[in-house]
């Protein structure tokens, strides 16, 4: 016998698909939107639609955007000698909010993960290589995240970079501002010990 529609099935399990979502919490949802005035579930629904439809990744930094180039890419103010390697598209948007950088990007859409099957043919790396090669760029950061995967994709990059002659330098690591000395793990402390600048 079935409990529910097969409509609200469907959505409850569309939800639980996603990351973070768990059965419950889709379930809550999926009776919100039904609920919902029309604008809203409607609302979502075009959102949806014009995701999927509209969105492109960029030719040259592989961003996320709505026309290739992307608007990064096309600003002929930004320092077209330097590119910022990131891993996912939400690291650009962070990296932005800061406004305290003015090159371009790079975006890699995921890290090197053998355990997850993820090889350096499955990234955007050999576009970064070429790109390198065709492009007059002088630095390349690497702002991937300090985690054994974003390490090793560092690494990888690091050895592929050099022959090139390009500078690559990584983002610093250390203590979060606001953080107390005590509660900073081991591996913290010591990349802050070691990145320390003059003050």
């Amino acid at each position: 016998m079935e409990v529910l529609p097969s409509s609200v099935s469907k959505l409850i399990d569309a939800f639980s698909q996603l990351p973070g979502i768990g059965p419950k919490t889709a379930a809550r949802l999926t009776f919100y939107l039904l609920h919902a005035p029309d604008e809203v579930a409607f609302g979502l629904s075009e959102a949806l639609v014009g995701l999927k439809e509209n969105t492109v990744l960029c030719e040259r930094c592989f961003n996320i955007t709505e026309k290739s180039p992307c608007s990064i890419c096309s600003d002929s103010s930004r320092d077209q000698t330097t590119i910022c390697v990131v891993e996912e598209p939400l690291d650009v948007v962070a990296i932005e909010r800061t406004g305290a950088y003015h090159g371009l990007y790079h975006v890699l859409h995921g890290t090197i993960s053998p355990v997850e099957g993820i090889g350096p043919d499955d990234l955007k790396i050999r576009e970064l290589l070429d790109r390198l090669k065709r492009e007059p760029v002088k630095e390349v950061i690497l702002a991937t995240n300090p985690t054994m995967e974003g390490e090793a994709t560092a690494l990888y990059l690091v050895r592929q970079i050099a022959p090139l002659g390009i500078k690559v330098t990584r983002l610093a690591r250390g203590l979060p501002v606001g953080g107390d000395l005590e509660y900073a793990d081991d591996v913290t402390l010591t990349r802050a010990m070691e990145g320390r600048q003059e003050f």
